[in-house]
């Protein structure tokens, strides 16, 4: 029998990231499936899952990436953040070393991901509150300072897992609605599904829908900075400019390059 494909909104790029051994891969593991991963080994470069949940009625796919925590897998788990819209920084309340390098996590996210990423900061274990290394009110301050969302987690227990998700999206929806983020930006690490085209024919996705044609193919206007090189007659150059660029050309030039 043929799988029914799912239908969303909008699909969002999501990063776990944090030191090894902080539980990240229970997290995703107890996100995806509701049980506790009793065999977890440490991640090598980077594992994948996705999962669509409602937030705000609307449908958002999550594709999550759960990163590698050790030092010798940094340079390749960097090449993960780009275009990445959400994250879970997640610690590990029983362990101070994991919660020391918080600010190195945050920085290689800020820097490497996209400039308007949502990142909601985990302190995972806490059903280990005996072993407790690190306070609540230590690390919501160390939120408030850095812009974060806070919540403490437990991936046996699954508190506030699927929560961590949940407000990560919220926050990104909302910042969308109000236009301070731009989901069609390339590397926004958002991406709008067609159950949302369908829904908004007035939507700037859908009021475009005449098409270029080139010899190559046929694309949507709306698609017009994805791909899509232009011929400058004045200079006889190809400009790959995305965006603002590449429409300003079209203004003054009507014809799209044909590659023979």
């Amino acid at each position: 029998m043929a799988q029914v494909p799912e239908s969303y909104e909008y699909l969002f790029k999501f990063l776990i990231i944090g030191s090894a051994s902080a539980g990240k891969s229970c997290i995703l593991h107890q996100f995806l499936e509701q049980k506790f991963r009793n065999d977890s080994s440490h991640t090598i470069g980077a594992e994948f899952g996705s999962k669509v949940i409602n937030v705000g009625n609307k449908n958002v796919k999550l594709q999550i990436w759960d990163t590698a925590g050790q030092e010798r897998f940094r340079a390749v788990t960097r090449s993960y953040y780009r275009g990445a819209s959400g994250a879970l920084l997640v610690y590990d309340i029983t362990s101070r070393e994991s919660y020391n390098a918080l600010t190195q996590w945050l920085s290689d996210a800020r820097t490497l991901a996209s400039p308007n990423i949502v990142i909601i900061l985990c302190g995972n274990k806490k059903d280990l509150e005996s072993d407790r290394q690190v306070t609540f009110l230590e690390a919501s301050q160390f939120a408030l300072e850095n812009g974060l969302m806070f919540l403490e987690t437990s991936a046996l227990t699954s508190e506030n897992v699927t929560e961590s998700f949940i407000n990560c999206a919220k926050s990104i929806l909302t910042k969308i609605e109000s236009g301070s983020i731009d989901p069609l930006r390339m590397y926004s690490g958002i991406q709008c599904g067609s159950t949302l085209a369908r829904r908004t024919p007035n939507s700037a996705a859908a009021q475009n829908q005449q098409t270029i044609n080139t010899s190559a193919r046929t694309v949507p206007e709306d698609q017009i900075g994805v791909g899509l090189f232009y011929y400058n007659r004045q200079t006889r150059r190809l400009t790959g400019s995305f965006g603002t660029e590449l429409k300003k050309q079209r203004s003054t030039d009507s014809k799209c390059c044909k590659t023979t």
